[in-house]
């Protein structure tokens, strides 16, 4: 028996329930399928819970550091359990919001496994293994992604974890070697190393964080040498000896090959999307470069069916993949929607110091074929970093030397997250950096960096 529906969501990811919540706003009749926890991975296993952890490695720091602020403290320690109990904790906190806004809303959870089938109808299998069938007029997918797995590194969640199981572990490791030095992986080794075991990061490329202007991964590799975290880049970890309480990690580097005796390895190489028995296929569903093919409103080559987030072409982000829900359910709902510009979405990696950047780096501007104005402040010459202890990093901008159309900017330093989305919407506003310069920022703040930043690209700053 089929059950009618406006929209069937599968997955409840930050794409799924933000598609589901707008719709609903809408006036659509809607369900979402999950067949594990509302949220999804950012919400239970990504974005959340990590950030907790980061939050109680930065409080640990601070206690060391506190006769730095003239505060004398008792040795203080970590107690890696409760850190986990309390990230875990947090990430449920989170899910139940979900189920107050889908309750709010009127949306209906259908709990199970989902699949699309022809017709513009879904399965629902359920834990118990009974299967539903609902239709909907429009559906979209919203799978997600999990780790990605190297075939020489393969994940059995004891000696080999992924990012999902290094979140459920309940012990400290003295020691662990993490492949991938991008955002998941320099996190993780921020963490790591904050709170006492002793880190190795390899990343394959010759910069940290590789996506990012490569000024801002020279200064996260000089911060984490600074913090005495062993870091090898243009290197591999080519295979894993497992067998005892500790494991061998084979790393090739540029000077030769190694031996790292670890209790743990953490594979941070990036993610894959979950489109493995969702229906595609019998749907002659198009893919693209092991995506989605999806157009600007993210309708795949079946009618009636979208895509979103990790699934299709573009950053797996959990912002992206909000953005992308709203987009293509306005859309549906007969809006007018904008396209979304994938040129001007922020990403944001939470060690200490933080990344944030938006927009072109300085190499990509230039082979862009653009003439540029560039310009740096570093936090070194701002008072509220200093005032805060943490002055290390700076903020570069980059504009058009031709038009002044602000092309980028990338930010090293403390707390430059909640900077960042000056940029963005400045950008979006088609802002120049005459208004930048002449909107007063308030001082002290680290904010006002990217006003004297500004400023410095047109031989105008201040306090430099």
């Amino acid at each position: 028996m089929h059950q009618e529906y406006d929209l069937i969501i599968i997955g409840s990811g930050p794409g799924g329930y933000v598609a589901a919540i707008r719709a609903a706003q809408l006036g659509m009749h809607v369900a979402v399928i999950e067949q594990e926890a509302l949220g999804g991975v950012c919400l239970n296993w990504g974005c959340i819970p990590t950030k907790a952890l980061l939050k109680s490695a930065q409080v640990f720091d601070y206690f060391n550091h506190a006769a730095a602020y003239g505060i004398e403290v008792m040795e203080a320690r970590p107690n890696f359990k409760a850190i986990m109990q309390r990230s875990r904790d947090v990430a449920a906190t989170m899910s139940k919001g979900i189920h107050h806004l889908f309750k709010k809303h009127k949306i209906t959870l259908l709990e199970g496994r989902g699949k699309l089938l022809p017709h513009n109808t879904t399965s629902v299998t359920t834990p118990e293994g009974t299967t539903h069938l609902y239709h909907a007029q429009h559906i979209i997918l919203a799978t997600g992604s999990r780790s990605r797995q190297l075939p020489h590194l393969p994940i059995d969640g004891s000696h080999i974890m992924g990012y999902r199981a290094a979140l459920a572990r309940t012990t400290q490791p003295k020691s662990i070697v993490i492949a991938g030095g991008g955002a998941i992986g320099c996190e993780f080794a921020y963490f790591y190393h904050t709170i006492g075991s002793k880190v190795t990061l390899v990343e394959y490329a010759p910069y940290l964080l590789p996506l990012e202007d490569e000024e801002i991964s020279k200064q996260i590799l000089k911060s984490f040498n600074k913090k005495g975290i062993q870091v090898y880049t243009a290197a591999e970890v080519t295979k894993v000896d497992v067998g005892g309480p500790t494991s061998i990690a084979h790393v090739a580097t540029q000077s030769g090959d190694l031996k790292i005796e670890t209790e743990l390895v953490l594979s941070a190489v990036g993610v894959q999307p979950n489109i493995e028995d969702i229906g595609l296929e019998a749907n002659g569903i198009l893919m693209e470069g092991g995506k989605i093919a999806v157009d600007g409103y993210y309708r795949t080559s079946c009618k009636g069916v979208y895509a979103i987030g990790d699934l299709v072409k573009g950053p797996a982000l959990a912002h992206v993949a909000s953005a992308e829900a709203i987009i293509c359910v306005e859309k549906i709902a007969g809006l007018t929607p904008e396209p979304l510009d994938y040129n001007n979405l922020p990403s944001c990696t939470y060690t200490q110091p933080e990344v944030a950047s938006v927009g072109y780096t300085e190499k990509a501007a230039k082979e862009a074929g653009y003439k540029i104005k560039v310009g740096v402040f570093p936090f070194s010459a701002s008072g509220k970093a200093h005032a805060a202890g943490l002055p290390e990093g700076f903020v570069k901008v980059i504009f058009d030397a031709e038009y002044g159309e602000w092309l980028g900017a990338h930010i090293v330093g403390a707390h430059v997250t909640e900077m960042i989305a000056e940029v963005v919407v400045a950008r979006k506003l088609e802002t120049t950096a005459y208004e930048i310069q002449n909107s007063t920022h308030p001082h002290p703040t680290m904010s006002e960096a990217i006003m004297e930043a500004v400023a410095a690209a047109y031989g105008e700053v201040i306090h430099l």
